[in-house]
């Protein structure tokens, strides 16, 4: 089944589109049933004609792409200079999906999903407008029409108030909601959701939470069993972390008896209220929920995402990684793009998101500093996983 793909870092968008759509039709052929473009600001304000002579060159059955800060293509991520990134594959069918968020009395109404749908989808590849989509409301509203459908992207970044993203959806570019495919049978499509996180500390249930505030773990105020954690032996390595940069991981699963990372939704923790013994998380938590402390340095990211792809195997490869990861969390270039290459070796492209699309413990949810990847391997092709832990 073949997939390819192409980067340019050419500065004149003309030249760029033209370097990687003639790689991508030498190597694939006309008539790819997907295409998927991402550029950098440098090239947004061209994108309506890189749209246009892509659908003309490549003919593909569904064109997919937004602008992005910074973008990805095989072992080589380009971080906030002039960049074009494509990939395409030939797989099957897929159905184009244009979607918009209208506010009403009773919430937030989706509106576009197909009816008409002649396939049942494996998975739904999604780009989205942070500032005029939210997410959330899909996931709701997919949750009845097709239950355990993964979302799998991210929320385009070249823009920092509504109105300056840029989507693309076949020869038509957007400025809000949110542009997609529906891939159909003819590919599996294998999600991997790195949050970049390791616990600390041991599990703790929610006995008091109230919206974003928890205010007691196991009957003691939240904040008092931070403390007690860092004095009871913790390193000054994790100490430190804790300084920098505390997070909260709630269970996905509660009917595991141990837990160890990624069974875990990692979401940040945002401060503490001295007075109640609160800590306040960007996301509700609810009594009852168990939970635990979680830090994020390059360390452990490069550790979660090396050891969630050993073993895997792929025709290509789609990566959406959090705008705060690249050099500014590794310290160094083209990491989350040169791990999939060593551990995966598949045609990549993707862009450095605002928000992260990925199923966790198969819901879907919106992340930050994750690297969200769509694995794509041939339906008839038996999936190769990395092996699993027996727990003692």
């Amino acid at each position: 089944m073949p997939f390819t793909a192409a980067l340019s870092e050419h500065p004149v968008p003309a030249t760029a589109v033209a370097e990687v759509a003639g790689e991508v039709l030498e190597r694939l052929g006309p008539g790819p049933d997907l295409a998927v473009l991402f550029v950098t600001p440098h090239h947004a304000g061209a994108l309506e004609d890189a749209a246009s002579a892509l659908d003309d060159i490549l003919r593909p059955g569904t064109l997919l792409g937004c602008a992005a800060v910074s973008v990805l293509g095989t072992a080589r991520e380009v971080e906030r200079a002039p960049a074009v990134s494509l990939w395409a594959g030939r797989f099957g069918p897929t159905r184009a999906v244009r979607l918009t968020a209208a506010r009403t009395l009773d919430g937030v109404v989706v509106e576009g999903w197909p009816t008409d749908l002649d396939f049942d989808p494996g998975a739904f590849l999604l780009l989205a407008d942070p500032f005029s989509f939210p997410v959330d409301a899909l996931y709701a509203d997919l949750a009845e029409r097709h239950p355990g459908l993964p979302v799998i992207g991210g929320n385009a970044s070249a823009a920092v108030g509504p109105g300056g993203n840029r989507l693309v959806l076949d020869r038509m570019v957007h400025t809000a909601g949110a542009v997609g495919v529906l891939v159909g049978p003819g590919v599996e499509i294998e999600t991997v959701v790195s949050q970049g996180c390791r616990p600390i500390g041991r599990p703790y249930i929610v006995t008091r939470a109230e919206r974003g505030h928890v205010f007691e773990l196991a009957g003691i105020p939240a904040l008092e069993r931070l403390v007690q954690m860092s004095a009871d032996g913790m390193s000054e390595a994790d100490i430190d972390l804790i300084d920098n940069g505390l997070h909260l991981g709630q269970v996905i699963d509660e009917h595991k008896l141990d837990y160890e990372r990624g069974d875990f939704l990692v979401r940040n923790v945002l401060g503490a209220h001295q007075a109640d013994g609160a800590i306040v998380v960007d996301e509700f938590v609810p009594v009852g929920a168990t939970v635990q402390f979680h830090v994020r340095d390059a360390a452990t990211a490069d550790e979660d995402l090396r050891q969630l792809l050993a073993g895997r195997e792929a025709g290509g490869a789609l990566v959406f990684t959090c705008n705060g990861r690249g050099v500014h969390l590794f310290g160094a270039p083209d990491h989350d793009a040169a791990v999939l290459d060593e551990r995966v070796g598949a045609p990549a492209a993707g862009f450095f998101a605002a928000g992260e699309f990925g199923p966790v413990g198969g819901r879907n949810f919106l992340h930050s500093f994750t690297a969200s990847i769509a694995l794509f391997r041939d339906a008839e092709r038996p999936a190769q996983l990395p092996p699993q832990r027996v727990a003692q």
